[in-house]
């Protein structure tokens, strides 16, 4: 009889020269891959049929694809912010539109800090630095089960002062169709964020009536959508949902978030490159809207100690 190491679990699968450890989990026909660069959701596959549009082994993320936002989702005007008296000034990674984007973690190693045949905790310690002057301990657990892959995010202020928080996550949804178009999307909100040029948000409308309220589900048809929703509407389990559906109905996938996520990002792919244009959906959970660094709008200030903790999922089916 062979005798199995304890350390043969904590192994990755394999190992790349592009994003690192290649995680692995399981669960029946369930199977999920998250890197060790940003802790990222690089596939997830029933029966080997993709639910989310990632990446290849070998590659590495384009787009967001799969990616972990953090300590803030969207853009950042400027790329600097004041929070309690304490300037932050970020490299401009959208420089053709003048921002910060997705934050700090996504191109980060992350250290697996449990595992289980169907589940892996990843873990980073964001230090100070110039873009971010505070100490914040991020962990994020992706499970799959029965009801599909849930991923739960937990931050921790670790320094001596508050600091400002915000987390996001970019998984792309896919029915395998050739485009998004004949694709019936569900988005249980009722108003979204208006953004200037830059993509920055400059106030908010109502959906009702207008190109932009998917509230009972319709076809994507031509959509062009890199639209931040919220006013989100909420099951008795208090999570919303994002439903994507074939117009026969069959074949759909969910995303569903807690009430710590208060905005929805959705994206069309529009502006990707030919072979990516349109091809999946981004369903973006926030805990904030863009530039929330500098607005202050929904941002969140961890005390000393603190904790934040949100969940999120992906139900295929």
């Amino acid at each position: 009889m062979t005798t199995r190491s304890p350390s043969d679990d904590q192994r990755p699968a394999e190992r790349t020269a592009s994003t690192g450890a290649q995680w692995v989990i399981g669960h029946g026909h369930q199977r999920a891959v998250v890197t060790e660069v940003g802790a990222t959701l690089r596939s997830f596959t029933v029966s080997g049929t993709p639910v989310v549009a990632g990446f290849g082994p070998g590659e590495w993320s384009h787009e967001g694809r799969g990616q972990v936002l953090a300590p803030w989702p969207n853009r950042l005007g400027d790329g600097h912010y004041e929070f309690d008296g304490v300037h932050g000034q970020v490299p401009l990674d959208e420089p053709s539109r003048g921002n910060a984007i997705h934050g700090l973690v996504r191109w980060l190693p992350w250290q697996m800090a449990g595992r289980a045949q169907n589940r892996v905790t990843m873990a980073c310690v964001l230090h100070p630095s110039p873009a971010y002057p505070f100490t914040v301990a991020l962990t994020v657990e992706y499970r799959l089960g029965r009801d599909g892959l849930t991923v739960v995010a937990d931050a921790h202020n670790q320094g001596a002062t508050a600091l400002p928080f915000g987390i996001g996550f970019h998984p792309y949804l896919t029915l395998g169709t050739p485009d998004v178009d004949s694709i019936r999307l569900t988005v249980p909100a009722a108003r979204r964020l208006l953004t200037d040029e830059r993509g920055l948000p400059t106030g908010d409308a109502s959906v009702s009536g207008t190109e932009f309220d998917f509230s009972g589900g319709r076809l994507l048809g031509s959509s062009v959508l890199d639209t931040a929703f919220t006013g989100l509407r909420r099951d008795a389990d208090h999570r919303c949902r994002v439903t994507l559906d074939r117009p026969d109905g069959t074949a759909g996938v969910t995303l569903w978030a807690d009430g710590s996520y208060r905005y929805l990002m959705i994206f069309t792919g529009d502006s990707l490159a030919p072979e990516q244009r349109r091809r999946a959906v981004a369903v973006e959970p926030m805990s904030c809207p863009p530039d929330a660094f500098r607005s202050g709008t929904d941002l969140v200030a961890l005390a000393p100690g603190g904790r934040w903790t949100g969940s999120w999922g992906i139900s295929p089916g």
